[in-house]
């Protein structure tokens, strides 16, 4: 009995073989892509390239090459896109597992390098297993809301996200073609103990998948098919259990594995969810008082203080907007009644479609986003709200009350509670 993990008969699972990792590799192939694309998206809705308070990855320089301004419609479009980017992300994990399991006797096969081309395959590897690692891993604990990272959790899954994307290209520009091969050449992956490809003749070199396929396996006890229907429903029960993070009523109860898939916290009007509340932000009582709060907003030179009292005696409008944030979570529609963002630029001279970009504080003192800025396109839209209601009813504390910002289609985090100070002009 071989004793190494370099021996090829130390692996005698008779699943391992190369149909079976390339079935795998093309779910992750496409899986990956979008969640490449989706997480890009996600990145540029923050804006990052308006101001530094919203750029939590100053140093990107070329990475940020796609950025663009982020739009407001459809309301419902980062909802739906980093909905998707973590769902997925959940679904392909067993994918994933199971994918590293069919290889791992390549990442112990001797020699490390059997020519430049093979050490190179072999250091993307390197790079594309601790990248798929690091940045699953990362992106779980973020959602589960366990901020257990030594840094941001956006700069870690940033740049950890461009340097296994680059290793991943690698590997599929390397390997792509031989897995198409695979596919086609197999036509019946049975549960047969012995190869599923045939061995190579005399003066015939070994092919690279042939090293997946144990030379001494031991008796099936499930087919091929069988294994990857066992991965494919450990994936939909991840996304079952997961997806109704993304909506209201009782399919949110199925979200088991999402942090907002239990019960709402609380009930009535200002019952869904939230992440932060005022006592976790030391938003107290007092400073939120009638007699202590105002806005104070700015722009051109003048000044402009409102009570809330003052502001209800403006021009108020309603919006049907849902909150959508980057853990994956996100509510349906809720009515909020405010003021409307273009109608506070005017009160400093902007007036009509001159509305400028803004940058709003918060009461909150600390922690990440407690300035957020805004683009000039979110502050015109007239959906685009300084909200003192939702669903008829004032705003709850954690909900931000006296007054907080309600912008279509913008993550959560750029919503600011709690408003304390507006400063409109070119960011």
């Amino acid at each position: 009995m071989p004793r190494s993990p370099s021996s090829p008969a130390f692996w005698r699972s008779p699943l391992r073989g190369p149909w079976f990792t390339s079935v795998l590799g093309v779910v992750l192939l496409g899986g990956i892509t979008v969640l490449f694309v989706t997480g890009l998206l996600s990145y540029a809705a923050y804006n990052p390239d308006l101001s530094p308070v919203n750029d939590k990855t100053p140093d990107k320089g070329i990475l940020g090459f796609y950025l663009f301004s982020w739009p407001t419609g459809p309301v419902w479009l980062y909802r739906l896109t980093q909905g998707v980017h973590v769902t997925l992300g959940l679904a392909l994990i067993p994918v994933l597992l199971a994918k590293l399991w069919s290889v791992v006797p390549k990442l112990f096969a001797l020699p490390p390098a059997r020519s430049l081309a093979h050490a190179l395959e072999r250091l993307s590897l390197l790079l594309l297993v601790g990248g798929a690692l690091f940045e699953f891993t990362t992106g779980v604990l973020n959602i589960q809301l366990d901020y257990v990272f030594p840094g941001s959790f956006y700069t870690l899954h940033f740049y950890g996200a461009w340097v296994f994307i680059a290793a991943f290209v690698a590997h599929a520009v390397l390997r792509t073609p031989t897995a198409v091969r695979n596919l086609r050449r197999i036509r019946t992956p049975g549960a047969r103990p012995g190869p599923t490809v045939a061995s190579p003749g005399a003066g015939e070199p070994a092919r690279p998948e042939d090293e997946l396929v144990s030379p001494d396996p031991l008796p099936p006890t499930v087919s091929r098919r069988g294994a990857l229907g066992f991965v494919g429903g450990g994936s939909l029960l991840l996304a079952a259990t997961t997806a109704g993070h993304s909506f209201d009523g009782p399919l949110r109860d199925t979200a088991l594995l999402a942090p907002h898939g239990g019960a709402e916290p609380g009930s009535g009007p200002n019952g869904f969810q939230i992440n932060k509340t005022a006592a976790a932000r030391g938003i107290t009582a007092v400073e939120t008082s009638d007699e202590v709060w105002r806005l104070i907003v700015t722009g051109k030179g003048r000044t402009v203080r409102l009570s809330r009292a003052e502001l209800e005696e403006l021009p108020l409008h309603s919006s049907a907007l849902p909150i959508a944030c980057v853990e994956g979570w996100s509510t349906s529609d809720q009515w909020w009644r405010g003021v409307r963002l273009r109608d506070l630029a005017g009160l400093v001279g902007y007036e009509g479609d001159a509305a400028p970009d803004v940058l709003v504080e918060s009461l909150q003192r600390h922690g990440a986003f407690r300035m957020a800025a805004l683009r000039d396109n979110q502050v015109r839209d007239p959906r685009s709200l300084l909200a003192l209601s939702v669903n008829g009813e004032d705003l709850s504390p954690d909900h931000g009350y006296p007054a907080r910002i309600i912008v279509p289609a913008a993550p959560g985090v750029l919503n600011t509670k709690w408003v304390a100070r507006m400063t409109f002009g070119d960011l």
